[in-house]
């Protein structure tokens, strides 16, 4: 421990729990702060590797990291503020670094391959294939999924009759064909949140689907549209370590494909900073992600789209990239 880590964790939210792989999760007191909702559902992240430190949001994508030899960071000092700690305190901290850093080497960070608790899905969860009699609710759910190009075959789609999650898709989180978490999808746009998720730190989506023949993998943000074209989803627009050690870990080429949004364009870059492809397909303009893409040109033309888009070139992403983001 660290006298960085000692003051962080002093004002951490009381109610935390800490998973298998070492990271802590917590509400996240960074979203609101980001123009996100609140998180209550434990979506913040830290973890400690040794002296560094590394906090991860899996709501709004807040990041902030410090290690011996580094001082504190801008968005370190505001994870701190955002924490409750007293400036006076994040002060005194700052110079106590300054002093400690004289003489100290930065050592290489070292990243360990996640693991993954198996958790239960939402109450009175079942798979909607098994569902005997189906009433207005579960066949709303039908509906949502006819209507966004979603077959019963896809994977295994799960529906509850519990308050809240009544007219809500549910699609389990698989690794290691062990279920390690869950969203449930509203089936009405004007209801928040779209997503009630439970998930791990440093989990992708649809890694067990990816099977040894295939030459490549498709990683996207969302799980449906993972679920479109088989392929991976970060679960958002952010890469941690752990998540691109995972698909390392695929021994495949790695084609991302960002929605059309700012947030997909940071996603570019750390594709390519990670060595990655990118696809950046022609699609119309009011397509926006993989899904827009199914609904208006089918699965089978979407995947073509991707697969043809392809392109390693760090400067020939780029270019397109200037044309490509709304």
């Amino acid at each position: 421990m660290s006298i960085v880590s000692d003051l962080l964790t002093a004002y951490l939210p009381s109610k935390r729990k800490t998973t298998p792989s070492g990271w802590t999760s917590f509400n996240a007191p960074c979203c609101h702060h980001n123009g996100n909702t609140t998180d209550t559902r434990g979506r913040g992240g830290l973890i400690s590797e040794g002296d560094v430190i590394s906090y991860h949001c899996f709501n709004c994508g807040y990041k902030a990291s410090w290690q011996p030899g580094r001082s504190l960071s801008y968005k370190f000092k505001k994870l701190l503020e955002w924490c409750n700690t007293p400036d006076s305190e994040i002060s005194k901290l700052a110079l106590d670094v300054m002093r400690i850093n004289e003489g100290v080497e930065v050592a290489e960070r070292k990243i360990e391959l996640p693991t993954f608790e198996t958790v239960p899905l939402t109450t009175d969860a079942v798979k909607i294939v098994d569902i005997k009699d189906f009433n207005k609710f579960s066949i709303a759910v039908l509906e949502y999924m006819a209507a966004r190009n979603l077959n019963l075959d896809d994977t295994d789609y799960y529906w509850s009759p519990s308050l809240g999650y009544r007219d809500r898709l549910i699609i389990p989180f698989y690794y290691e064909k062990r279920i390690v978490g869950w969203t449930a999808r509203t089936i009405t746009e004007d209801k928040k949140p779209k997503y009630l998720t439970e998930t791990q730190p440093g989990f992708v989506y649809g890694l067990d689907e990816q099977s040894y023949n295939k030459v490549f993998a498709i990683v996207c943000e969302g799980q449906v549209d993972a679920i479109h074209i088989d392929g991976c989803a970060l679960g958002g627009s952010e890469i941690n370590d752990q998540q691109a050690m995972l698909l390392n870990r695929l021994a495949k080429d790695i084609i991302v494909v960002p929605d059309r949004d700012s947030a997909g364009s940071k996603l570019v870059e750390r594709a390519i900073e990670l060595g990655w492809g990118v696809s950046l397909p022609e699609w119309s303009q009011e397509v926006n992600d993989i899904g827009d893409a199914v609904s208006k040109y089918g699965r089978l033309y979407t995947l073509y789209s991707i697969a043809n888009a392809a392109e390693s070139s760090p400067l020939k992403i780029r270019l397109r990239a200037k044309k490509w983001f709304i």
